[in-house]
């Protein structure tokens, strides 16, 4: 999608800082940190949001996951604990239409609900 800031990151045409590559997901360092560690991963497919997933993107959003563990083990954050979030939609909070998965870690962070 030509509009996506997160496309445009994958395709290299905006700066940032990466910290994991592979030929299905991009993560990097959000610009705005909610958290000492605060990282999105991204798959390098366009979706709009967990509304617009198809039973394909399983295995996708699965590696998703996967390099969020990966990723937490890296950053020193994994012994400790650390958050996942998936925003979907405007009360949620999702700010961009493309599926992402927040890293959040680094200190205590406050109970939800």
């Amino acid at each position: 999608m030509s509009d996506c800031i997160f496309c445009k990151i994958i395709k290299g045409d905006i700066p940032s800082t990466n910290v994991f590559r592979d030929e299905q997901v991009t993560a990097f360092r959000d610009i705005h940190p909610a958290a000492p560690t605060h990282i999105l991963i991204v798959p390098n497919k366009h979706i709009d949001g967990v509304d617009t997933l198809a039973g394909e993107d399983e295995p996708l959003i699965g590696h998703l996951f996967s390099v969020a563990k990966q990723l937490a083990v890296q950053e020193g954050i994994a012994e400790k604990g650390y958050r996942l979030i998936i925003n979907t939609g405007e009360h949620a909070g999702q700010t961009v239409n493309h599926v992402h998965l927040h890293l959040l870690g680094g200190k205590p962070m406050q109970l939800m609900g």
